[in-house]
């Protein structure tokens, strides 16, 4: 699979959609219960006690959060005729854990997902250093002509991000109220990233290779 050349503002609007109707839809969740057409729609999935519990905006919002990610990689391929790798692996995720949310009725499903994800990214881009390679060359090479040292660097980099990102994840859902997890996982990863990649741009220029 080739990898997505979509414009920026467009790629970072597909990233933050699904974010925004999850945060969203989590906290107009017992709103959004009250309307026959969700309430019986979810009804099957988790049972109605699941949905007047605590944790029924949650329900919701995952259910929500679901259908956001098919909808963006649906206007990706549509309009790129390509799916970012890195996407199509949480869109999985998305999946596989927001089902079982659903079905198991247990929030802690979901709450691990971003946990899982970023240890799939930094194990990926683990075993490619063990083997002597950048695998973000391979996704990214053609964007930002680095050399040799400069993407091994950078790659250890994003490993130990990824880790950090992971344990975190770890330490908001596991010690904080379901509110306060949402509202990291909508407003504060993607800032998160940011300011990692921001601190790498020292990085980037000494390695940068200069074209022409």
């Amino acid at each position: 699979m080739k990898e997505n050349t979509a414009p920026p503002l467009l790629k970072l609007l597909l990233d933050i959609g699904p974010l925004a109707v999850f945060f969203a839809t989590f906290r107009f969740g017992r709103t959004l219960l009250e309307m026959p057409a969700i309430y019986d729609l979810l009804e099957p999935l988790t049972g109605a006690e699941a949905l007047a519990g605590q944790g029924g905006p949650l329900f919701v919002a995952t259910a929500f959060f679901m259908v956001a990610i098919l909808v963006a990689l649906g206007v990706s391929w549509w309009l790129t005729r390509l799916i970012p790798r890195m996407t199509l692996v949480t869109a999985v995720m998305v999946a596989v854990f927001g089902g079982l949310t659903l079905w198991l009725q247990d929030e802690t499903f979901i709450k691990m997902k971003p946990t899982i994800v970023y240890c799939i990214f930094s194990a990926i881009l683990g075993f490619g250093l063990l083997r002597g390679r950048s695998y973000l060359k391979t996704l990214m090479g053609m964007a930002m002509p680095l050399d040799d040292a400069g993407w091994m660097k950078f790659t250890r980099r994003w490993v130990a991000f990824f880790i950090g990102m992971a344990l975190l994840n770890e330490a908001v859902w596991r010690s904080q109220p379901t509110e306060v997890w949402v509202t990291f996982k909508t407003f504060g990863a993607l800032p998160l990233t940011f300011i990692f990649l921001a601190f790498q741009w020292p990085l980037l220029k000494r390695h940068m290779i200069e074209k022409g």
